[in-house]
């Protein structure tokens, strides 16, 4: 496949991740959008993420409610990774977004200066 499909996790209520798929759509990107409130992304997608970013804290939407009323700040010292990683892959409100899944890595939020690094033809 020359141009593997790229899963976009986002919110159409975040602004952020409107600026996102304005980014790729413009940029003619192939890519997924899975809604991440009804489709958290898996396990096994936040495993590859923290790989890529090297903390756990990172993927976590510290913005949201459900973290402030999770009381994830405290939380997420205490309890274990994989545990985390449950929670995430079951309440899409958890992580950051967007939540993008490339074929190597993982990108987490939308800093466009970087995004046209990693997406320049």
């Amino acid at each position: 496949m020359k141009n593997p499909i790229i899963k976009v996790y986002q919110y159409s209520g975040c602004s952020t991740c409107r600026k996102a798929i304005q980014f790729l759509t413009k940029s003619k990107i192939q890519f997924e959008s899975i809604p991440i409130r009804e489709t958290p992304p898996k396990v096994a997608e936040l495993k590859k993420a923290k790989h890529s970013l090297g903390d756990i804290k990172k993927l976590f939407n510290t913005s949201g409610n459900d973290y402030r009323e999770g009381n994830w700040k405290e939380k997420i010292n205490v309890i274990s990774e994989e545990d985390a990683f449950k929670a995430m892959s079951n309440n899409g409100n958890l992580v950051k977004r967007p939540f993008v899944v490339l074929p190597e890595s993982v990108l987490v939020g939308f800093k466009e200066d970087e995004w046209k690094k990693i997406f320049k033809s």
